[in-house]
This record gives structure tokens, C-alpha cells and sequence, in this order.
């Protein structure tokens, strides 16, 4: 797990190679705190960098840059490859004749990418990965990213040359490299809470998408179009083959122990490395599930990691401290109070580099230091949600839709204004005393913010727009009208042909997966030089997920039914009796308590007027119906003020460079 960045310049003359790739390699330090190396030739005009965090083969032979035994190919990887020694006997069964220096994953790669190629390495490559490669004889410059996006990768053309990072911070310090606001992207952020790949906050600047690769030679530095990203994993293949031919639903137990086997295997193959490993455990459903196969597999009891916060309603430690006790890990967990957020809120910009505004990056920051103190890799839970249908949006979609849609608009739209007017803490004054009388699995935390919810999907024309309803945070009207207009007009299609669920799914997977999920707990977790792995997002787990038909994994209301079964065995029912929690802190009161000084410098009047995104009137209404208590505006609110922070850092981090 490390850092990477470098430079391909189109001439060998202008630019100072070494002097740019090491400020390059400094912004990135949190990344690789152990050791630092670069490799440069002046004579092609190529400079890449690498910041390391040791995790497999802590010798002097798991160091990068790393050059092939033939010389050909000098690698800087991001990542590891599970994998990897079965692919050195694949190399040596082929013909390979390598004499290995040491047992690291990166040695592998390099080795597999200079007798392979590109395409091949990558098919045969099960793993995280972002990395690096630059071919000598060929003069071609090739990055990568895995499957699903885990690990990030972005790229930058400028005056002259190419470059890229693991980080945008490590872009932004180039001199040569200027860069303007991506108003589409930005627009686009302010709805959803993150910038979908391949875009970013600035028009030059990319991401590799998941799934591709990138080729760069000379002659391509300045021409346009850009290189096109190549694929050599389809995430709608893999759901419509999934679609095409699923697994029969007549004998379920046999899709429970399938299901167990390959987690439990994939998990093996991620405890691989030469430091301690443990696991984040909120009391869900995912995280306890790597958890109980982990502590199945492990001799030892695991290194088990929870937090919470005082709010009640949002701490979930008292769960995960039962189920750690049931599974025997020896568990750490910390409480979170209003002073622990209010100091790093301000931070959050220079730790995500472009705007990021998904709140549970939050505990998410906090519960990686956490684990840092005692391991330096950590399992999560994420991807459980998108693959066995765990957001409570795909029960709603699914059970209501149909239903919803025979209702003529006009009566829909009326029935949405009057929900939508009473107060959210009014709803909950009602309801959640009712909601004793409804069983634990059925009952819903904070209903009038759900009841809000409802309310501005209720008006949905289609699907599609149903879809993009439920994941916007920020009504249209708070935009200025023209990028409002734009925005309304770029309706698009669904990708897949399938029910409703699973076209939500396969979205979601596509999008909020990479651009939200994989970026909150790849930063938070590099912030503080943590591995994180994600079990469920090992591209097997994924190919079988989408042939799992949905009726084992939505069943009776319930959601995720096919984990739950397979959890049985480890842990009692009765401890998932309880609604769905997100992994998130009370924000709606964070903002009206210790961050509302923040918050109201970044919604002053002056601010709002002058910008070029927001409708100032909209935008400070929400503010103080917010305050009033009268609505709960928080994920709205929260998009904007991620926005404004970012402005303000955006503004002071070029002078922050290393020099």
C-alpha cells in the first residue's frame, strides 16, 4: 500500500524532472511513511516515484521503483496483488526463467507485466492496484487501475507534458500544470456528494476509470483526443452475464454454503502480508460477516475496530461490542464527542483534495486512527450494500414503485407538498412512540427524515428518475437556473435491462461505489497510513453476487437475506433485529451545535452572492430552516459547505507545496 506519481515530458529540455516528481512524491508521505524512492531518465524525459507503506516483504526487495530482471519494464505499484505467488508458478510453468530477489507482490507484477504485457497481467491479476509502468524498449507509459476501483489513479496533461498520481494533491504542485474549475463536474458533486469517475474538479485533470488502462507514448502528450482508457473488466458484462444465467433459487442452503466457501477464500488470500491485520466492525451485517469468517480462519483472536457517538440514534458500539464478544475478538472501541468533530471538520478538504461531502467520512477518519495505533491493515464490510441489496432504497423501489406509478402525478405531487411541509422533528414526535408497536426488523430510525425522503420521490416520472431523485441531496432550485436547466436535460438511460432493484444496483456499483465508498475509506485510511481490503469486492464475490437472483436477497422485507442466513451459524438473529443504520454521525445537529460557526462563516451572505454555482436565497433558507429545526437539510447543506471548504483550500494549497 503506498503512493505513486510521475512524469512523462514531451521534450527532454524544459522541465526539472527530479526536483518535480520528489515535491510530487513529498505531497504523498501519508501514503507511504516508511520509505521513498524515484526513478528518472533525463534521456526519455521520464521521472516516477514511490512513497512505501511496508506490508508484504518488509526487506530492501519489496522497495520501488522496481525494474524487471530482463530491464525492460521499471514499475511503481499501488496496491497488492492476493494472487501473486500463483502467478509466479504460472510464470515459471510458461517458460519464465526469473532468478526472485525476494517474496513481495511487486516483484510479481513487474515480472508478470514484462513476460505478459499489459492486457494479460491484468486479467490474470486478482487484487487492489493502481500502478505505473514504464516499457524501455517501446518508450510507452501504461497506467492501471483494478476492477472496481479501489485503489486511485489520476492523470494530468499540461504545456508539455503528462503526469499522474495517486492523489490530485500530488498534480496540483506541478508549476507546469495549470488548472480551471470543471463547472459540470462540480454541478455534479453538489447533487451527489462526489465527483463520479472519470471526472474531477478541474477540466485537466482525469481519473483512470476502474476496470482500464491507459497507454501514453510521445506523440500523445499533446495530441488530441485524449488516450482512450482500454478495459479489460466489464462490470455490466459481469452483471448481464449474472442476469443471464442465475443460480436456482429452489435450494437455497446450497447458495449459503457457495457463498461462504468463496468468502472465506477470499478472506484467506487477504490476510497475506508481514504485519498485523485486523478489521473495522460496525455491528451490520457486512462487517460482521468478514468478521466471523476471519475469526473462523484465525488461530488467534482478531483485532476487532468500532466507533460511535453520544447522539443517541447513531452509536452502534454496544452492537458491535455484543457480536465482538460472541465471535471472541479481542475489540477496540471509542465514543466520539461534539469537540472530537468540531476539530476535524476544517481538515477534511486537504485530506480528500477535491470535494467529497459523504458525512461518514467522518467516523471513518476517526475509526482508521483507531486501528492504526495497533494494526497496520484493516478488513471492512464495503460492497455489501451494493451486491446483496442492503440500501434500504432498494426495499422502497422494489415493494413501491409499481404501486406508486399507477397513481396519477398530479394526486402524487400534491400527496409529496403536504409530507413534505410538516417538520421532520414533528413526524418523529409521532411516530417513533408508534413504532414499539411494529417489529424490531420493520421499524425505521429517524422516520420523519424518511418521510421526507418519500416525499420528493414521489414525483418522479419514471424509474430512471425515481433513481436519481433518491440519490440527489440537493434540490435543483438551489442551483443558479442555467446550471439547473443543464442538469435536468442529461437524463440518461438505464445501462442494464433487468428489474428495477438490480438496474439500482448495477448503478450504484458503477458510480457511488467508486466515486463515494472506495474514495471516503481509501483517504481516511491513508490519512493515516492504514491498508484498508474489502473482501466483497474481490471480482469473484462480485461475478457470483450478480447470479444470486434477487429473491435470496431481498425476501419477506427483509434485505441482504442470503448474508444473514449464511450469519446464522456465527451469530444469533437477534442481534440484526433492529433497522438499518448508516455508518454516519448525527450531522443534522452537529451542524445546528459545534459546527454551526463553521458552518454559518461558510453560508455568510457575502459568500453565497458571490457564487458562481448556488442560488444564494435558496441556499441561505435552507440555513435557517435548518437552524429553526423546521426541515432537516443536512446532507443539502453538507454538499455546499464540503464545496466552500474546498474553495477556500483550493485557493491556499498551492502555496503549500513542498518545495
Amino acid at each position: 500500500m503506498c503512493g505513486i506519481a510521475g512524469i512523462f515530458a514531451a521534450s527532454t529540455q524544459p522541465i526539472a524532472l527530479e526536483q518535480r516528481v520528489r515535491t510530487m512524491s513529498e505531497t504523498l508521505g501519508h501514503r507511504g511513511p516508511d520509505s521513498r524512492g524515484d526513478w528518472i531518465d533525463t534521456g526519455v524525459g521520464v521521472a516516477v516515484a514511490h512513497r512505501r507503506l511496508s506490508i508484504v516483504d518488509l526487506s530492501e526487495y519489496g522497495t520501488q521503483p522496481i525494474e524487471s530482471h530482463d530491464n525492460r519494464s521499471v514499475l511503481v505499484f499501488n496496491g497488492e496483488i492476493y494472487n501473486h505467488l500463483q502467478l509466479r508458478e504460472e510464470l515459471y510453468n510458461a517458460g519464465a526463467v526469473i532468478s526472485w530477489r525476494g517474496h513481495s507482490d511487486s516483484e510479481t507484477l513487474v515480472e508478470c507485466l514484462s513476460f505478459w504485457g499489459v492486457e494479460k497481467t491484468l486479467k490474470a491479476a486478482v487484487g487492489m492496484f493502481a500502478f505505473a509502468l514504464w516499457d524501455r524498449k517501446n518508450h510507452e507509459l501504461t497506467l492501471a487501475r483494478d476492477r472496481l476501483g479501489e485503489k486511485p489513479l489520476y492523470y494530468a496533461r499540461g504545456p508539455g507534458m503528462f503526469a499522474f498520481g495517486s492523489e490530485l494533491k500530488s498534480l496540483q504542485c506541478l508549476p507546469e500544470l495549470p488548472v480551471t474549475l470543471n463547472t459540470a463536474a462540480i454541478v455534479k458533486f453538489l447533487q451527489v456528494g462526489y465527483i463520479p469517475d472519470p471526472e474531477t474538479a478541474y477540466r485537466e485533470v482525469r481519473k483512470v476509470p476502474a476496470g482500464t488502462w491507459v497507454s501514453i507514448k510521445r506523440e500523445n502528450i499533446t495530441a488530441d483526443p485524449w488516450p482512450p482508457p482500454r478495459m479489460f473488466w466489464s462490470l455490466e458484462g459481469v452483471a448481464k452475464s449474472g442476469l443471464a444465467a442465475p443460480l436456482s433459487s429452489n435450494h437455497p442452503e446450497e447458495t449459503v454454503k457457495s457463498l461462504e466457501r468463496l468468502l472465506s477464500s477470499t478472506i484467506s488470500s487477504q490476510l497475506m502480508g508481514d504485519v498485523p491485520v485486523g478489521a473495522f466492525l460496525s455491528g451490520g451485517v457486512d462487517s460482521t460477516a468478514v468478521v466471523a469468517l476471519m475469526q473462523k480462519i484465525s488461530s488467534q483472536p482478531i483485532k476487532t475496530f468500532s466507533i460511535g457517538f453520544e447522539s443517541k440514534g447513531y452509536d452502534e458500539t454496544p452492537y458491535a461490542a455484543a457480536i465482538a464478544k460472541v465471535l471472541g475478538t479481542d475489540h477496540h472501541q471509542l465514543r466520539v464527542g461534539d469537540s472530537d468533530v468540531a476539530k476535524t471538520v476544517p481538515d477534511l478538504s486537504a485530506t480528500y483534495d477535491e470535494p467529497f461531502a459523504d458525512s461518514s467520512q467522518i467516523p471513518t477518519l476517526m475509526v482508521a486512527k483507531l486501528a492504526r495505533e495497533h494494526v497496520r491493515v484493516s478488513l471492512s464490510g464495503d460492497g455489501g450494500d451494493e451486491l446483496f441489496a442492503g440500501y434500504n432504497r432498494y426495499i422502497l423501489a422494489g415493494q413501491q414503485w409499481a404501486r406508486l406509478e399507477k397513481i396519477p402525478l398530479s394526486l402524487r405531487e400534491v400527496l409529496a407538498n403536504r409530507l413534505a411541509r410538516i417538520p421532520a422533528s414533528r413526524w418523529d414526535k409521532v411516530l417513533v412512540p408508534a413504532m414499539r408497536a411494529v417489529p424490531k426488523r420493520l421499524r425505521v430510525s429517524l422516520p420523519g427524515d424518511k418521510i421526507h425522503k418519500v416525499a420528493r420521490i414521489l414525483g418522479s416520472t419514471d424509474s430512471l428518475e425515481l433513481y436519481s431523485r433518491m440519490v440527489s441531496q440537493l434540490s435543483l432550485n438551489a442551483l443558479k437556473s442555467d446550471l439547473g436547466r443543464q442538469t435536468e436535460a442529461a437524463r440518461s438511460r438505464w445501462p442494464i435491462r433487468s428489474d428495477l432493484v438490480h438496474q439500482m444496483m448495477f448503478l450504484d456499483s458503477l458510480t457511488y461505489l467508486p466515486g463515494d465508498i472506495l474514495t471516503k475509506v481509501d483517504r481516511a485510511t491513508m490519512a493515516h497510513s492504514l491498508e484498508s481490503r474489502m473482501p466483497f469486492l474481490n471480482h469473484h464475490v462480485v461475478e457470483f453476487a450478480w447470479q444470486v437472483p434477487l429473491s435470496l436477497k431481498i425476501r419477506n422485507g427483509q434485505s441482504k437475506w442470503l448474508l444473514r442466513e449464511m450469519l446464522r451459524q456465527y451469530v444469533p438473529d437477534s442481534y440484526f433485529d433492529r433497522p438499518k443504520m448508516g455508518f454516519g454521525g448525527p450531522l443534522g445537529e452537529w451542524l445546528r451545535g459545534p459546527l454551526r460557526g463553521w458552518a454559518s462563516d461558510l453560508l455568510s451572505p457575502a459568500r453565497l452572492e458571490a457564487s458562481e454555482y448556488l442560488e444564494a436565497s435558496v441556499v441561505a433558507q435552507m440555513w435557517k430552516e435548518h437552524l429553526s429545526g423546521t426541515h432537516n437539510w443536512e446532507h443539502g447543506l453538507w454538499n455546499v459547505l464540503m464545496l466552500e471548504s474546498w474553495l477556500d483550500s483550493e485557493q491556499a494549497r498551492s502555496m503549500n507545496c513542498p518545495s
